[in-house]
């Protein structure tokens, strides 16, 4: 049955779902959750906020990443992604449309409470009902391409960012992300709505091995090591512009253009990674990405200006989907028989990292701190992840030694 399906999926069809998945992660986190980063200083700037309410802002966001990542955990069956899959999309386009039309601060956190919760489901379920799409037609190995989409997204929430800076202002320059939002959106989720995904009941099978243990002296460091990630690459991909504003003078290309850097070279990280773990292993791949990630971040701080802006927004923008990708399909090898259940568990921690970034920033600011010095704790955090990744055992070392 499978065979026949692969056989009678087109090439056009293929590209068309792939699409649509990429489109509803460059909506949702692309003209959702990061444009608020380059949009950052200039709502700074327009007296909307201060950089500490904006640090609060993107605490709000990042938690309810974290709660949408849970709901999904928990109705995570293709008939519930059916029906929480549009619902996470229309909340997306409503909450944009009230950042466009308040300048109130309780209201603003909520709505970016309930963006990132809408951003959190998309992220994972979108992923896996084209997966289970995929895997029927023997073609999973092309799930990677889906992630084009955060790039594509940074790209272009750059872009609207630029483009629209000097004739929109305060709430309005939400408009563009929201304008875009609607019909790609209504596209891309009715398109995976069509899918033919049969919904199958748990097997026995299936039931006993959610019993066998999913934190081990495998599993522990690697969970440990992704903490140390989603804390150490968020603090750049929310405050990058409005660290080029603080340390370089009015009129500088970077002000800008440092989150364009980091939107273009984002495009490669999946490609770039996905070559190197085939080379030399997914492990020594993921301990070079967070060498390299490490002294991007540092960069910032210990060369303050142009050049380490540059470093930072290259080297974190190259990085960061392929230490989320490198770290799942390590996690999967480690644990073939706890996928699903050990992906979910993953990206609940990655929501809880990212979320205690800003947090932290805030709470350095508001003691008298730099923006450049906060940018040591995520120096730390990857230092941390580092660390524990040479305590991750190799899958195959670990398989072997369990049978």
């Amino acid at each position: 049955m499978p065979n026949s399906r692969q056989s009678g999926t087109s090439p056009r069809e293929l590209f068309a779902v792939l699409a649509a998945g990429a489109i509803l992660l460059l909506v949702t986190h692309g003209l959702g959750r990061f444009i608020y980063t380059p949009l950052l200083p200039y709502l700074v700037d327009d007296g909307q906020i201060t950089t500490g309410q904006g640090a609060a802002i993107a605490t709000w966001n990042y938690l309810g990443y974290l709660l949408g990542a849970l709901l999904a955990i928990r109705w995570h069956t293709i008939r519930h992604i059916r029906i929480l899959l549009p619902t996470a999309l229309a909340g997306h386009v409503l909450t944009t449309l009230v950042m466009a039309n308040t300048d109130q601060l309780a209201s603003m956190s909520a709505a970016r409470l309930f963006n990132g919760i809408a951003n959190g489901i998309v992220f994972v379920q979108a992923p896996a009902l084209i997966l289970e799409w995929l895997v029927l037609r023997n073609r999973s190995t092309m799930s990677g391409h889906l992630y084009i989409g955060v790039g594509l997204g940074l790209l272009l929430s750059s872009g609207l960012v630029s483009f629209s800076a000097s004739w929109l202002e305060g709430t309005e320059r939400w408009w563009p992300a929201f304008i875009l939002s609607v019909p790609l959106a209504w596209w891309a989720t009715a398109r995976l709505l069509r899918l033919e995904v049969p919904v199958r009941a748990e097997s026995k099978a299936g039931s006993a091995t959610g019993k066998t243990p999913l934190l081990d002296r495998a599993s522990v460091p690697l969970f440990l090591s992704y903490a140390g990630a989603g804390l150490g690459y968020i603090l750049p991909m929310t405050f990058l512009p409005l660290l080029a504003k603080d340390q370089l003078p009015a009129g500088h290309w970077l002000l800008e253009g440092a989150w364009l850097v980091a939107a273009v070279v984002t495009l490669f990280s999946p490609w770039l990674w996905n070559i190197l773990g085939a080379k030399i292993g997914d492990l020594p791949a993921l301990r070079l990405n967070f060498v390299v990630q490490l002294a991007g971040v540092l960069a910032a701080v210990i060369l303050p200006g142009a050049i380490g802006l540059v470093l930072c927004a290259a080297l974190v923008g190259i990085t960061f989907v392929g230490t989320v990708m490198l770290t799942q399909r390590i996690g999967r090898a480690l644990h073939p028989h706890q996928g699903p259940r050990l992906s979910a568990a993953m990206v609940s921690l990655y929501g809880f990292t990212q979320m205690a970034g800003p947090w932290l920033t805030k709470q350095w600011l508001d003691a008298g701190g730099t923006l450049t010095t906060a940018f040591g704790i995520g120096v730390a955090a990857l230092a941390f992840g580092l660390v524990f990744l040479f305590f991750v055992p190799g899958p195959g070392v670990w398989q072997s030694s369990q049978d």
